[in-house]
């Protein structure tokens, strides 16, 4: 039997190996805090994304629940609203040799018109029913938007347009139209309250796509969007005017919903028309068809002028909310 061997005694480390082994150590522990970090992050984007989810859960409860309580008061009142327009049409003809009182009766159905008009901006706010996305022309769907501003009153005459179309998008044209019209109407009313600034108010209109996504963009002079407005301007029912529901911004949140987007709303002086609000509006390119809220009527004011062309609706499409 041989005798065990002795091990080798190993050599001692020289300094170029301590230097080794130390590089190694070093650079094994900064790819593990770079790992740590990235994975940090990641769970940082995926609980934003939860916290997102939750709120828009939440907040799609809290509007179906007010939907359906607006829409069961608005069928109550416009019942009798229908009466009083069709008793002072019957006084405005009875009262045909009696100017004064004629006019009086005249301004009865001026008024139950006005308050019609508030009840189907709430009846739309809680009708639900789906987007049906098509291509569209963006030069057509940003003339058909200005177009139904301007013919409203309360356009502001001395604004200059600035259009700018690039390509055709995808997007439910009826729902789209009404979106724009509604910023529209609200870029010039704002810049309609507040003085013109150097060279006058201008309104900047733009819609396209780039890669997968479609965008349209409503740039304005007005006095912008007050802090404190930003984070409640499109809750359903909010309005720093005199006048109005305060329905049309949040009507506009759910069509853009409704197109799987989002909107970006820029205030001060980083906007394409200078000083002012800028709304942009960014849906994927193959929007997918989501519930979204009942398209205005083709005879109501601010319908595509070919609406009665256009395809009718399902009232029985349903859709939640953001």
């Amino acid at each position: 039997m041989s005798a065990l061997t002795e091990p080798k005694a190993l050599a001692p480390l020289t300094p170029a190996d301590l230097a080794e082994l130390i590089s190694s150590f070093n650079e094994v522990t900064a790819r593990l805090e770079r790992t740590h970090e990235s994975l940090r992050q990641e769970v940082a984007r995926l609980q934003g994304e939860l916290r997102d989810a939750n709120d828009a859960l939440q907040r799609s409860r809290r509007l179906a629940a007010l939907g359906e309580m607006a829409a069961g008061i608005a069928h109550e009142v416009r019942n009798p609203l229908g009466s009083i327009r069709l008793y002072a049409r019957m006084l405005e003809t009875d009262l045909a040799d009696r100017p004064p009182e004629r006019a009086l009766a005249g301004k009865i159905a001026a008024a139950v018109g006005g308050l019609d008009g508030i009840v189907g901006d709430v009846l739309s706010f809680a009708r639900e029913t789906r987007a049906e996305p098509e291509a569209v022309d963006a030069g057509d769907l940003l003339e058909r938007a200005l177009a139904a501003c301007e013919a409203d009153d309360r356009a502001h005459p001395g604004v200059s347009i600035v259009l700018r179309a690039k390509g055709p998008l995808v997007c439910d044209p009826i729902l789209m139209h009404r979106a724009l019209v509604n910023i529209i109407r609200n870029a010039l009313q704002s810049m309609a309250d507040c003085p013109a600034p150097e060279g006058g108010h201008q309104l900047v209109l733009e819609a396209g796509a780039a890669g997968a996504e479609c965008w349209a963009r409503i740039a304005d002079t007005g006095p912008g969007v007050p802090p404190g407005v930003m984070d409640r301007m499109f809750n359903p029912f909010f309005t720093t005017r005199k006048a109005g529901t305060g329905l049309g911004l949040a009507i506009v949140h759910r069509i853009i919903d409704a197109h799987g987007g989002r909107i970006t709303v820029r205030s001060g002086q980083n906007t394409p028309a200078g000083p002012g609000a800028t709304f942009e509006l960014t849906w994927p390119r193959t929007a997918r068809a989501q519930p979204a809220i009942q398209p205005p009527d083709p005879g109501a004011p601010d319908a595509p002028p070919d609406s009665p062309k256009r395809r009718r609706r399902s009232t029985h499409e349903q859709r939640p909310d953001r």
